[in-house]
């Protein structure tokens, strides 16, 4: 079997990037991704840091530049929408010098993949449904593609990877739950509407947030503390209830966005998770992203780790001739102390979203109150924003042109 050819399942922030790197180290990818098209909608995402740098180097800064969101403060409001907390988002950019920007998880991911258009082939609408290793290949059962056989196997499938369940287990043996729920939605033409600024309403355990897209669109995000039983998971109505029932009674404008909210056809809904591995890989099969290591959302780095992984296990494989089990090796070894500090951090900064007492709120605005003093921000969570991985220099050989 050759063993370069990889099949890849997920087409969000890793799958893409990963087959745009073994392409230039001159692989053969294949992309596999369960939804009919490409996903539009979801939530937004701050994208800094390595993750950055990475996206420069497939020649995306000045679309990222383009598409993305400038923002200039974080602001939190009380019952009458009165700023009582907040800070301008110019310490981000002076963290990461300059190197900062807001954007769709959806328009990144779209973007990555016009990298790959034409030249990797995709298959949309299917999914893995089965795996068999044998010794120099995997033979892979697909739902509707029947089977075929790949080299390697790699899931770029995220939190509930479907690759991981298949080659390592169910999701619960990895998965840590930080005791919150998160659900998102956006609308067209809402009122108000505040450009370049992160607007959020606090109460005990639950936070509301809005956010001005392009297009007159507006983002809304709810998170609260707690857990949900399955049947809630899976079914619309029942999310919709239960966020009516945890922000009716809100202040604010959570009446008028609860109306909205009942509109919608189209709500993302799910827990604030980790995933945390012993290994990311067993035999050919390997994961990237938020299906190896997953941060959780309140991280806001999902997404540059996806980058850096499919970055770092694209490398690895080219440097050792695809020798998949010293490339898999490697490419944790480079990568498990990093992904861990941030898991750490994001832990850390998981209680900020939506503090379950009081007390807790206070502090919490108290200390963002302080962010405007100088030096206080950098003190205070700048070992998260800055990053101190050195990524390796790796030689990619069918590196399409607009590379650098």
């Amino acid at each position: 079997m050759n063993e370069k050819t990889v099949l890849i399942s997920g087409a969000g922030i890793g799958g893409p990037a990963l087959a745009f790197w073994l392409k230039a180290a001159g692989f053969e990818p294949t992309l596999v991704e369960l939804a009919p098209a490409l996903r539009t909608g979801g939530y937004v995402i701050d994208f800094w840091g390595l993750g950055y740098d990475i996206a420069e180097r497939m020649g995306l800064a000045k679309d990222i530049d383009r598409i993305g969101y400038h923002m200039r403060e974080m602001r939190i409001v009380d019952d009458a929408g009165k700023r009582v907390a907040g800070f301008g988002t110019k310490v981000f950019r002076e963290l990461t010098g300059g190197r900062f920007v807001t954007l769709g998880r959806s328009d990144l991911s779209r973007l990555l993949f016009e990298k790959i258009e034409g030249t990797t082939e995709s298959i949309f609408g299917d999914e893995i449904v089965g795996l068999q290793e044998r010794a120099d290949c995997v033979r892979v059962q697909f739902k509707r593609a029947g089977e075929r056989r790949f080299g390697l196997v790699i899931g770029a499938d995220g939190l509930h990877s479907n690759v991981r369940r298949l080659a390592f287990g169910r999701r619960g043996r990895f998965e840590k739950q930080l005791g919150y729920m998160v659900a998102a939605f956006e609308v067209c033409g809402y009122r108000p509407r505040d450009e370049e600024v992160y607007v959020i309403y606090s109460e005990r355990g639950r936070m509301l947030g809005r956010f001005a897209l392009h297009d007159d669109r507006t983002l809304f995000l709810f998170v609260f503390a707690g857990t949900v039983p399955l049947p809630v998971m899976l079914d619309l109505p029942a999310q919709k209830a239960l966020l009516h029932e945890r922000f009716g009674e809100g202040k604010w404008e959570c009446a008028c966005i609860l109306a909205e909210l009942d509109r919608t056809q189209d709500l993302y809904f799910d827990r604030v998770s980790q995933i945390r591995m012993e290994s990311w890989s067993q035999g050919r099969v390997a994961l990237v992203g938020d299906a190896a290591f997953c941060v959780s959302l309140m991280a806001g780095q999902g997404a540059a780790l996806a980058l850096i992984s499919a970055y770092v296990l694209a490398g690895e494989l080219a440097k050792a001739g695809g020798r998949h089990e010293e490339a898999f090796g490697k490419y944790e070894e480079l990568l498990r102390a990093y992904t861990s500090s941030k898991q750490r951090g994001a832990e850390r900064f998981a209680a900020a979203f939506a503090p379950k007492t009081r007390w807790g709120l206070f502090l919490r605005n108290q200390v963002i109150k302080a962010f405007s003093f100088p030096g206080f921000a950098r003190l205070t969570f700048g070992r998260d924003i800055v990053d101190t991985l050195q990524l390796p220099d790796y030689r990619w050989p069918a590196l399409p042109p607009t590379g650098n």
